[in-house]
């Protein structure tokens, strides 16, 4: 089985390297994509030295698994090329997620809906990856009315001009090349995307809209901000959800501690709680500070935190690929 991996030499295309390679994907050759001033460098996989390629030649190698992570433009000019020779891609860039014809996928959520005929599957938002993977099993027991959300979001969801935004402000150097408006360090931004006429951001419109289609309910009602922390690994999410039915704490968070990809951490006694720090690096959702909000009925607050370059994009897409190998 080939797999393509356009977008190789990014950031989040490392992190999806290292990830295939973790968990062992059966793939039977390796082709590392990216734009023509890339062509010819090369990049390690399982200790291997392997040469990156331009678009062409990769679809003439006919791939049977196209995993894009190359932005919304690259996805929408040449994923339908890859999906034409019946390559299965699986998208990491905003381009198709609100499309009705294209499954938005969070694996532990709706992994079941995927079949052979899908050939472009979206990867959703990074922060919505987390928030979904908690919420989905709460909301089959109790069913969601409301959530409220605001997120602490890790420069690395910005990419590399984030990282390196942060790293020059710590060492006290000028960059006029910055990926935020203002200062990172030592400061919150409470902005995360491109401002719409309603106030809110793109990222924080993502959330309500990409939730409400992972999650198989367009009543829900989910209201966001977004801001942007001088964290390098790892978005934290404060959650409030109101449900329509009424919940036994206990009960939640054993259903919290039985599903699929979510680690409860939740013990003040010994002042556990998820902290992005520990979270990065690893592949589980975290969930902890889990208390009824008594300030109106059936109600619940969470902190939600996970490594967003591996759940919130790699780690999501590799388990994509795991689920559409059965049809291959």
């Amino acid at each position: 089985m080939k797999v393509a991996l356009v977008g190789a030499t990014g950031l989040v295309g490392g992190v999806m390297l290292k990830v295939l390679a973790e968990r062992n994907f059966p793939l039977s050759e390796l082709i590392p994509v990216a734009s023509e001033k890339s062509v010819g460098t090369e990049i390690i996989f399982k200790g291997q030295k392997i040469k990156v390629v331009g678009v062409e030649d990769c679809l003439a190698q006919k791939p049977a698994i196209a995993i894009f992570s190359a932005g919304s433009i690259t996805s929408k000019n040449l994923t339908e090329k890859f999906a034409a020779i019946g390559c299965t891609v699986i998208d990491n860039s905003s381009a198709w997620r609100m499309d009705a014809d294209k499954k938005l996928i969070v694996p532990e959520v709706n992994g079941h809906l995927l079949t052979a005929a899908d050939k472009i599957i979206a990867n959703p938002n990074c922060s919505t990856i987390q928030l979904v993977v908690a919420l989905n099993p709460l909301h089959l027991k109790y069913k969601i009315k409301r959530v409220v959300v605001s997120t602490y979001q890790a420069v690395t969801g910005t990419g590399v001009a984030g990282v390196k935004q942060l790293n020059d402000e710590r060492a006290g150097k000028m960059n006029e090349q910055k990926a935020y408006k203002h200062p990172i360090d030592l400061n919150c931004l409470p902005h995360g995307g491109d401002f719409e006429a309603n106030g809110y951001t793109t990222e924080e419109t993502k959330l309500l809209n990409e939730t409400r289609k992972i999650i198989g309910d367009q009543n829900i009602n989910v209201t966001a901000t977004v801001v942007r922390v001088p964290v390098f690994g790892g978005h934290s999410e404060s959650v409030n959800v109101e449900f329509y039915n009424d919940f036994d704490l206990d009960e939640v968070k054993v259903i919290l501690r039985n599903s699929a990809g979510i680690k409860v951490q939740d013990d003040a006694s010994k002042f556990e709680y998820p902290m992005p720090l520990f979270a990065e690096g690893k592949d589980e959702v975290f969930v902890g500070r889990i208390r009824k909000d008594f300030s109106q009925p059936n109600s619940l607050n969470l902190w939600i935190v996970s490594d967003n370059l591996r759940k919130g994009a790699a780690t999501n897409a590799v388990q994509i690929a795991e689920v559409v190998k059965r049809f291959l």
